[in-house]
């Protein structure tokens, strides 16, 4: 990623914040999953993007799995592991960039609405409903979106590291040498829906993700929730760990 693009993508998150700072947060921790103002919240529905996808082949018998990434992520974030899990499991595996991300087209809507219909609209597409949703940190959110919408259409749903550390996110950038931080991002929309699906819930033992605190909203939202440890992995924890992550996957698709 060139300076150029970091920069802009920097100014649009501050843009993206600059009308909710100062907002007060639940005392739910899990509530404060970051989720930014969508043109759906004024009555117009969010119109779908095209994404730039990888789809190993593989059993059509079997829902694919489909593996979504964070902020500032692209699809070649799970390189590694989707040719892996795909060797393994036989599965087809899709790879995605989001919206305004990687090789997918632009659009001044970066919403969690206007993601989870971007997959509405492309995963049917692809024949791979329902599938297994694999989403990390902001990708991990939309699958969360997405699940809850849209429940039929998610066989599984695993989720890695959603909360920041510290305030702020842990880049593999070196974003700290254009800015001192960004500015902390909004609440994860109110949600009256459940998701009755499997659902994981994997963190890096060296991440403040999945405290305590945080299970009764899981709880809630997914009543099927279990919850994981990776030791000795941080945000990251597809890359820093991807042995013990992909057994992690294997084990919950068992």
């Amino acid at each position: 990623v060139r300076a150029g693009q970091i920069l802009e993508m920097l100014r649009w998150t501050r843009a993206w914040t600059a009308p909710y700072r100062g907002i007060g947060l639940s005392n739910s921790s899990f509530s404060r999953l970051p989720i930014a103002p969508s043109s759906s919240q004024g009555g117009t529905e969010p119109r779908p993007v095209r994404l730039s996808y990888k789809l190993l082949d593989g059993e059509a018998a079997s829902p694919a799995l489909v593996f979504l990434h964070g902020l500032f992520g692209s699809k070649t974030n799970f390189n590694f592991v989707a040719k892996a899990l795909a060797q393994q499991t036989g599965r087809r595996v899709l790879t995605v960039d989001a919206r305004n991300h990687g090789e997918s087209s632009h659009s001044p809507d970066m919403s969690y609405e206007a993601m989870s219909k971007d997959l509405q609209d492309l995963l049917p597409h692809l024949g791979l409903v329902p599938c297994v949703l694999i989403g990390h940190s902001m990708g991990g959110r939309t699958a969360m979106l997405l699940a809850l919408q849209r429940s039929a259409s998610i066989r599984q749903l695993l989720l890695t590291n959603l909360v920041e550390v510290d305030g702020r996110f842990v880049w593999r950038l070196n974003l700290d040498a254009l800015a001192q931080h960004l500015d902390k991002i909004l609440d994860f929309p109110a949600r009256q829906e459940t998701y009755s699906g499997p659902t994981l819930f994997l963190r890096g033992g060296n991440s403040q993700f999945l405290l305590p605190s945080h299970y009764p909203e899981i709880r809630r939202l997914f009543p099927r929730a279990q919850m994981q440890t990776v030791p000795n992995a941080g945000h990251w924890v597809h890359s820093d760990r991807p042995q013990d992550f992909m057994a992690a996957v294997q084990s919950f698709l068992a």
